[in-house]
């Protein structure tokens, strides 16, 4: 991942009255959201990803980061164009932030965010990626002093972190939620962090047996693992279940399956633009 645009409108019946012009929402604003950021203290948490769709599993997950690190927000945000998916064919971001809206409408600790969409008056010029280090760093300075900042991750993503851009300072600038996914341990944990970050060889080999839990905190470095949620869905999963024909329920909320169904999103003819 790595924390508007104009004459688009792309929301269901679900989302109506979709402006025109996408007004930069009061959370990619470098000014304090009174009504986001209501006390200081407070713990937030961003999720981003490429979110295509967003699933029943991103959800369980932000729910049960809420409530181990009395999180008051997660925050979900998109990425536009997703660094290590730069040469693969994604849905139009647009479909993608409409999902997590349907998905999340009616939660208040939920935060659909379009931190990472295109800005229109960079459009012609120039297209980055979408670098996490950078997000997170926009995130900081809405924040307030007594804010704390969370990077809740997957562990199958946490994985690469290494290889994510300016890696060593992401990990930096905020304390990161890993969430456990089945068959790792907190070595491979360990063994995920960039090289100058890592523990000793010796010191790997003990966490070989134990399970993703409790704090790994080293110089440079704060993890927290939330444990195994065992709701075991997959973007990809959902997309092949689509080309099929197949139900959705069990895999995404009714509203963004009712979405992907009226967009004719993910079938045999190509990704939706």
């Amino acid at each position: 991942m790595a924390f508007s645009p104009r004459g688009i409108c792309f929301s269901p019946q679900p989302l109506r009255a979709v402006p025109r012009r996408i007004p930069r929402p009061p959370l990619a604003s470098r000014r304090r959201n009174t009504e986001t950021v209501q006390t200081p203290g407070m713990n937030i948490a961003i999720f981003g990803g490429t979110f295509d769709p967003v699933h029943r599993g991103h959800i369980v997950v932000a729910r049960a980061a809420i409530a181990k690190f009395a999180l008051k927000q997660v925050w979900f945000i998109p990425a536009d164009i997703p660094p290590h998916k730069q040469k693969t064919p994604i849905t139009s971001f647009y479909h993608r932030y409409a999902m997590i809206a349907l998905a999340l409408a009616g939660d208040k600790q939920f935060v659909p965010s379009l931190l990472e969409a295109l800005d229109p008056e960079r459009a012609l010029k120039e297209r980055n990626p979408s670098y996490s280090i950078d997000t997170v760093r926009r995130v900081k300075k809405t924040l307030g002093k007594g804010d704390h900042l969370y990077f809740l991750i997957g562990m199958d993503a946490f994985r690469d972190i290494a290889k994510w851009y300016r890696a060593e300072e992401l990990l930096a600038e905020c304390e990161f939620i890993v969430a456990a996914r089945p068959g790792y341990s907190l070595a491979d944990v360990a063994s995920s962090l960039p090289e100058k970050l890592r523990p000793r060889a010796e010191v790997t080999k003990l966490f070989r047996k134990q399970k993703m839990s409790g704090p790994l905190v080293l110089p440079g470095v704060a993890l927290h693992m939330l444990p195994e949620t065992h709701e075991n869905v997959s973007a990809t999963q959902i997309r092949a279940a689509v080309d099929r024909g197949m139900a959705l329920k069990r895999l995404v909320p009714d509203a963004v399956a009712e979405y992907i169904q009226k967009e004719r999103l993910y079938r045999k003819t190509g990704i939706r633009d």
